[in-house]
């Protein structure tokens, strides 16, 4: 396993997590908690698992949390967490849209560290808010963007970052599902039920559950800000209240220039992320549903498949890597990785020291980042396709 994130402390005590959301009948609330867990940091003690106080604290009994530590809501246990001497050193908010903001801003009040899944709010100045509220407290604040994780990602970025591509001319990110196809949201299903409902998802359906993933991606791998985008947001489904597809066109500073589609009525495609990046001297291409390769063509030269245990795992690949070659590693892992490098850095912050540079996960800055291209992207298109500068 390469990844350690011990020692940044002297300290090897797992680090004490809390839970917010998460619970019964929840999809991604399971996955963090697994994350959390592949690399024996974490150790999950208290929870405000649901907003219904009985079937929160029906759900932390099921996960083994003790009575005293089980919640019936998210305030109550940012004070009695903040007021214990084994109290909680940060917060995994796993929660709908709506409330990151309000949540995240409770516990960093609180004096706790914060993990938050994505988007980071649905306002820009609920964004804007809690990057200053981070920085005022010092607080380490996590934004899961898992697919960051990935090892070959990380291989893709350090190429990049090394000039193996060049100048970057052309940046295309895909990520296509077609699971919204029909209107699932009109049965009981839970998920399809708050990510299309503008009160918990925000101004965006599609573009802020996927596009702002695909977004995510061609930021942290090609190290571009991107400065234009013209969007054309569609709602293909009768009686749906948000996009479910998502086409834009991106320009990028220094010149680049790109495409994003994110679609959950895609038919044929179950989890399609794809990110494109071609320079002045090579190209890469990169997709989820097959993550351990990576492909590399320098230009004039055959196209070369590097995969993630072969010579490319020397690099960046290698020191996010924990099975050997030709197990898959992906999706479970790409989020253990976010949580891994968070551990190290609160770790860091445990002897007040910041954690060591190769540390990389994304940050407050990052999640404001992607709630700022929603935005853009919801303006652009309710402007018919006007040019929308980012801010």
């Amino acid at each position: 396993m390469a990844i350690n994130a011990s020692n940044e402390s002297s300290s090897h005590a797992r680090i004490r997590l809390g839970m917010v959301g998460g619970g019964q009948g929840a999809f991604i609330g399971a996955v963090h908690r697994i994350a959390a867990r592949i690399d024996d940091q974490f150790e999950l003690v208290a929870g405000a698992l649901a907003s219904d106080p009985v079937r929160a604290k029906a759900s932390a009994k099921e996960l083994g949390i003790t009575d005293d530590r089980a919640y019936g809501s998210f305030e109550e246990m940012a004070k009695a967490e903040a007021a214990r001497a084994d109290g909680i050193e940060v917060v995994s908010i796993v929660t709908p849209n709506h409330m990151h903001s309000p949540v995240a801003k409770a516990f960093l009040e609180a004096g706790i560290h914060v993990i938050c899944d994505k988007p980071l709010t649905t306002t820009v100045a609920e964004a804007e808010e809690l990057v200053a509220l981070a920085r005022k407290t010092g607080r380490v604040f996590v934004v899961t963007h898992n697919y960051t994780g990935y090892p070959m990602v990380r291989q893709a970025r350090a190429m990049i970052a090394n000039g193996d591509l060049g100048e970057i001319r052309l940046v295309q990110a895909e990520y296509l599902q077609d699971w919204l196809t029909e209107r699932l949201e009109a049965s009981s299903h839970k998920q399809a039920a708050w990510r299309t409902d503008p009160a918990r998802s925000g101004a965006g359906g599609c573009i802020g559950d996927i596009g702002t993933h695909a977004y995510s991606l061609a930021c942290f791998v090609t190290g571009l800000k991107l400065d234009e985008l013209l969007a054309q947001l569609s709602t293909f489904v009768e009686g749906r209240r948000l996009d479910d597809d998502v086409q834009i066109l991106l320009k990028w500073k220094g010149g680049a220039k790109g495409m994003l589609w994110a679609s959950q009525v895609a038919v044929g495609n179950e989890n399609g992320l794809t990110l494109r990046v071609c320079g002045s001297k090579g190209g890469l291409e990169w997709a989820q549903e097959n993550p351990n390769h990576l492909w590399f063509t320098p230009y004039g030269r055959p196209k070369q498949l590097l995969t993630r245990g072969g010579a490319a795992a020397l690099g960046e690949a290698g020191r996010v890597t924990r099975i050997p070659a030709g197990h898959p590693e992906g999706y479970l892992e790409g989020f253990a990785t976010i949580y891994a490098e968070a551990a190290r850095a609160i770790r860091a912050a445990r002897v007040g020291e910041k954690p060591h540079p190769e540390v990389i996960f994304p940050t407050v800055e990052d999640g404001l980042a992607g709630v700022k291209f929603i935005d853009a992207a919801v303006k652009s298109s309710a402007s018919e396709g006007a040019w929308v500068r980012m801010t």
